[in-house]
């Protein structure tokens, strides 16, 4: 099936470090150490990076944090529960932003 993100290109993703070596460095060493276990179990944190991958629309990411989610021992409600907690607040934060249409709305019709 052609899709515009090809899944095999995840596997390709620290050929990014072929253009600033040093900064893939940096990247790689602080991702490894957010998603350690600390205050927040590993599962845990796969369960918010799974949520944030959808609400920031990275198919990549969302592949990846599936797969660690289920490998962290997160089942499919914990899952779809995490999307439904994303898609609440970006759907919360689409709607606040009326405010602003609304001041503006005022503004230009008083």
């Amino acid at each position: 099936m052609d899709t515009y993100y090809d899944p095999k290109d995840l596997k390709k993703f620290s050929e990014i470090s072929e253009g600033a070596p040093e900064l893939w460095k940096k990247f790689n060493d602080w991702y490894t150490e957010v998603f350690k276990e600390g205050a927040l179990s590993e599962r845990e944190k796969s369960l918010i990076a799974l949520a944030v991958a959808h609400a920031v629309q990275c198919p990549y990411c969302i592949d990846a944090y599936t797969q660690a989610c289920l490998e962290k021992g997160a089942d499919l409600e914990q899952m779809t529960e995490a999307v439904h907690v994303a898609s609440a607040i970006r759907g919360g934060a689409s709607l606040v932003h009326g405010v602003q249409m609304k001041n503006v709305n005022q503004k230009l019709t008083m």
